[in-house]
């Protein structure tokens, strides 16, 4: 024993001087000390992180992209523009590859291939509900969208998608067109002959007002007054990124977004118990999809509740506002970049319709308009509103005509912006150009599928998904296609639009939100013409 404890004492003796330096350093500096021990810890934590990232991987595993922080992992170069991001991975590593973010392996698989793989895939295999329900759940309500089994879900689309008739399609026309003209007459930035607007602001108002007065019905769009629209911007606030991370956070904005979505249910719960005591029944003019919903049943013999319909009301309210307002915004920018193309939109109303200034447009007007309606594939090709669609990994799955063996510790991602930004499937495909669909069909080529809700084409191996596809594929693409067609036919046949220097330039894009959308403000010169009301 005593043969250790005299080394044991010389190495006491060795250190005291240095343990009690160490000591007086904390004392006389503490916030400085742990500072200096965090920088180290980091550091220490960084140059591990490199090292397991130099090590040799499985075959199975697809690359990984070089990252420096642990747990960040690639956040920021993702956050700030996740098209650049892709492109440069896409080009060191191919099209498939995982970067990390926030904790999580990321694997996307970019391509058509990739788009199939991913958005087609078994339910057994992927699932979205694991990724999107802890963010919608809070905002859109429980027991809907991904707060259900997903055959639930497939009914529910299926309800939604039987309330859009092609009669209820051709009622919302002429409910659209009114109101964007009423909007123009009273919106201040539309006063007078002339001026200028931040379109991202209008075109939020104006695309919340056509689908509350179509969809929603009188008394929601009666009820857009400042209440309602401080609700709406309460729930809004769910669907920042840190809720993507952390929707359980005690945070301010989450408490408002708590308090906004019992709200807003308990007005539809008024509106629909309003509706049973009035004992009325819906005529074809004033249908809209809370009296469709209404009388929906599930095919277990249960009529769909009260609950769930004002819930489904809110998802149709936000989700589509959210998509079509950002569509809406990028449309009129690149028509003001680009007034030949507006004027053409004019004259293509004026001689196919024989447009003199009063006659209201209809729904198959929207057909005979070619234009139109390139303009609205063209820009949804160049700026598709939603660039990362991601599915959780349930159990291990292999990726046909490789090595890589895509694991449950892993949320597959596909990327339908990066097939439409691509060179191999379209000529110049960064330039925005409407005519370029004149010598393409958008017709989708594959099998035709029934999910629950309908016959679908799969269209998972087509370069052009703006909506999405398989059976998350969204279900209200129909609408927001007569929406958007309306809007825009209605403010060219009112306004003449230019960008504010007079050059054919576009805002960047801002991803802050889970939706790509235009930096703002973003403005633009309008000018009414001679012939508008």
């Amino acid at each position: 024993m005593d043969s250790l404890a005299k080394p044991v004492h010389s190495l006491n003796m060795e250190f005291h001087p240095l343990v009690e330096q160490l000591k007086q350093k904390f004392r006389a500096s503490p916030v400085l000390f742990l500072g200096r021990g965090l920088l180290i810890l980091v550091v220490f934590l960084i140059v591990i992180n490199i090292i397991r990232q130099q090590l040799p991987r499985s075959k199975s595993e697809p690359p990984l992209v070089f990252h420096w922080i642990p747990f960040i992992g690639n956040a920021v170069s993702y956050g700030l523009d996740p098209f650049v991001f892709y492109s440069q991975c896409q080009k060191k590593h191919g099209d498939i590859f995982t970067f990390i973010l926030f904790g999580r392996k990321m694997t996307v698989y970019l391509g058509l291939e990739g788009n199939d793989f991913i958005l087609n895939g078994k339910l057994q295999d992927v699932n979205a509900e694991e990724i999107y329900a802890p963010l919608t759940t809070p905002v859109f309500g429980s027991d809907i969208i991904y707060d259900c089994p997903n055959a639930k879900l497939m009914e529910q689309k299926k309800f939604v998608k039987f309330g859009l008739t092609h009669n209820a399609l051709c009622s919302y026309v002429p409910l659209i067109e009114k109101e964007v003209i009423d909007y123009l007459k009273v919106a201040p930035a539309f006063k007078g002959h002339s001026g200028v607007v931040n379109i991202p602001a209008a075109m939020a108002e104006i695309t919340i007002f056509t689908a509350s007065r179509t969809l929603q019905g009188k008394e929601v769009r009666n009820k857009l007054s400042a209440e309602f629209a401080e609700l709406y911007h309460d729930l809004d606030l769910g669907f920042r990124p840190i809720n993507f991370l952390m929707p359980w956070a005690p945070l301010p904005q989450n408490r408002h977004r708590d308090a906004a979505h019992a709200k807003m249910r308990s007005i539809y719960i008024d509106i629909i118990n309003e509706r049973r005591a009035s004992g009325k029944t819906p005529t074809e003019e004033d249908s809209d999809m809370i009296w469709h919903l209404m009388t929906c049943v599930y095919k277990n013999g249960t009529p769909l509740p009260d609950k769930e319909i004002a819930h489904m009301m809110i998802t149709l309210l936000m989700a589509g506002q959210h998509s079509s307002s950002s569509s809406s915004s990028w449309i009129m920018l690149r028509l003001a970049s680009r007034p030949d193309i507006v004027e053409e939109l004019y004259q293509e109303q004026v001689r196919i319709l024989g447009y003199t200034g009063s006659e209201p447009l209809q729904y198959s007007d929207i057909d005979k308009l070619p234009l139109l309606q390139n303009v609205i594939k063209e820009t949804l090709r160049v700026h598709s509103s939603i660039h990362s669609l991601m599915r959780k990994v349930m159990r291990p799955i292999p990726v046909p005509n490789s090595d890589y063996v895509i694991g449950s510790d892993k949320v597959l991602v596909s990327s339908p912006i990066m097939s439409h930004m691509s060179e191999e499937h379209f000529t110049s495909a960064h330039v925005w150009d409407p005519h370029r669909w004149e010598d393409i069909s958008t017709e989708e080529k594959g099998d035709m599928v029934d999910y629950g809700y309908g016959a679908v084409s799969k269209g998972t191996k087509s370069p052009y998904l703006p909506f999405g596809a398989g059976r998350h594929r969204c279900i209200g693409e129909k609408f927001a296609y007569v929406n958007l067609c309306t809007i825009i036919s209605t403010l060219v046949r009112n306004m003449k639009f230019t960008t504010m220097d007079g050059k054919s330039t576009v805002p960047a894009t801002d991803y802050s939100s889970l939706f790509s959308r235009p930096m703002q403000p973003s403005t633009i010169r309008w000018e009414r013409r001679s012939d508008a009301p």
